[in-house]
């Protein structure tokens, strides 16, 4: 964790005043690779409250992958928000169960699962990331599409993660834990999440534990593209039998998507799950 810690420091933060002369928080490396706008600078201070706020952290959570792609052999080495995306998929996974927990205790388990999954897919947290703005406050590299990048669900759905993640070593789980409830659960669109159709991998684990089969298993078959524009190919077997593929640029999606063929497969091939 200490490591962790001092490759974070070595991130610049700079925004540039009224009078265009850099404004620095904490250090600021002069071989620094990365330019903040005021508006993102002022974006971050939102969220890390006070000055004390770690904002090199932030700012890495808005860092998108093509940015370590066209700053490979800088030095020091520019870090993306995947790291940190990972954290904060577990801490908003943790909260958002406790939350469902809580609040709907009638629900069994296959329930709080798929509603849980309904709240934490791509889609779902794009649209939370879109609330707030986050893909205007995206740090992408020069090389790649931007426009493409900001409007994309998977860079959204990871930014916005990798803040949930940033609050979380900032501030500790009580303020991860507000911003969740704030951003997620009192999104004007939370209720009509829970109540959609419940997702592909949920309806597929039900399928088998009903019919007493081995769980689902999910297996990467191709990756392909550059670094910051990868997409993969995952397929899914059940006892042994590959009944699903799917393409997408994250592996969560592409999960769902061959648990999705999977259905489909079996509504055709077996009967109604």
């Amino acid at each position: 964790m200490e490591q962790f810690w001092q490759k974070l420091t070595l991130f610049a933060f700079k925004r540039s005043d009224d009078a265009g002369e850099p404004v620095s928080k904490k250090i600021v490396p002069e071989n620094s690779v990365i330019t903040l706008t005021p508006a993102t600078a002022d974006f971050l201070e939102t969220f890390a409250g006070s000055k004390g706020g770690n904002l090199f952290l932030y700012q890495t959570a808005l860092t998108h992958r093509s940015v370590v792609h066209d700053h490979e052999h800088a030095s020091p080495a520019v870090q993306s928000n995947q790291r940190l995306e990972f954290l904060g998929d577990a801490v908003l996974g943790l909260l958002i169960s406790d939350y469902l927990f809580r609040n709907f205790p009638d629900s069994r388990e296959g329930e709080l699962s798929s509603n849980r999954a309904k709240i934490v897919n791509r889609k779902s947290l794009a649209g939370f990331a879109l609330t707030i703005g986050l893909g205007n406050h995206l740090i992408i590299g020069e090389s790649a599409d931007h426009n493409k990048i900001r409007s994309s669900e998977s860079a959204l759905a990871d930014a916005f993660e990798s803040l949930i993640g940033a609050i979380y070593l900032d501030k500790g789980l009580d303020a991860a834990f507000d911003f969740v409830m704030k951003q997620i659960t009192e999104h004007e669109d939370f209720r009509n999440i829970v109540a959609r159709e419940h997702n592909y991998k949920s309806r597929l684990i039900e399928y088998t534990q009903s019919h007493h089969l081995q769980p689902p298993s999910y297996n990467v078959i191709a990756e392909e593209g550059a670094e910051h524009e990868k997409t993969f190919t995952v397929a899914v077997s059940v006892d042994d039998r590959l009944i699903g593929r799917g393409t997408a640029p994250r592996k969560k999606d592409a999960e769902q998507l061959a648990a999705k063929e999977a259905i489909e497969w079996i509504l055709t091939n077996v009967h109604t799950p």
